[in-house]
């Protein structure tokens, strides 16, 4: 089998060194097909035990954006507004019940019944990670994100999860990244900093 060969400057620059956070979009609209396409890339993130704990809500209408913005912290409210679509990502808290079909090695979803702890714990880590796959997946198809909490988490969840076991994490904008909507970008410390080769 061969080795990978590592991407070149242009995709690396596209996913990370040059992707930014956006604070605001062009009007330029997004089609239901590229939120998708999103979802069909990050699917392959990978997760504890294969068990995919994310769930999306895609606000792209405007009563469903004006229902979203109400709920979040002003700054955050105009920027939903603003968007052509925002993402709840939710994290499903009976995830477990999908692992005989989505991790059928072994029966995995007898590790969860009844231990609330972590069950809780692996939604939370898992789900964050697919938030990330996400945001990667959005780049890595030409669109940009703005990731934010500044929510009310039991508000939302009463609003777009209601009658579920899925709890929000975080929510992000989607769209097309306005350059004149971010500031200078923040430092990124040197690999020596934050970091120990044992």
């Amino acid at each position: 089998m061969p080795i990978n060969q590592p991407l070149g400057d242009a995709a690396l620059d596209q996913l990370f060194r040059t992707a930014r956070t956006y604070n605001g979009y062009l009007d330029t609209p997004v089609s239901n097909d590229q939120l998708e396409a999103v979802w069909e890339l990050m699917k392959y993130g990978p997760t504890s035990a294969n068990c995919l704990p994310a769930r999306i809500v895609w606000c792209v209408s405007d009563e469903s954006k004006q229902k979203l913005a109400a709920l979040a912290m002003p700054a955050n409210g105009e920027k939903i507004l603003q968007a052509p679509a925002t993402a709840i990502i939710g994290m499903d808290m009976e995830f477990y019940e999908n692992l005989p079909e989505l991790f059928p090695h072994t029966d995995a979803r007898s590790w969860f019944v009844g231990n609330d702890a972590l069950i809780e714990k692996t939604a939370f880590r898992n789900s964050s990670l697919q938030g990330g796959y996400f945001i990667l997946a959005a780049r890595a198809l030409g669109l940009d994100t703005g990731a934010m909490s500044g929510f009310n988490n039991d508000a939302v969840d009463a609003e777009f999860f209601a009658g579920t076991k899925v709890k929000s994490n975080f929510i992000s904008t989607i769209g097309y990244g306005d350059p004149a909507t971010i500031f200078e970008r923040s430092p990124r410390p040197e690999f020596a900093r934050f970091n120990k080769i044992v």
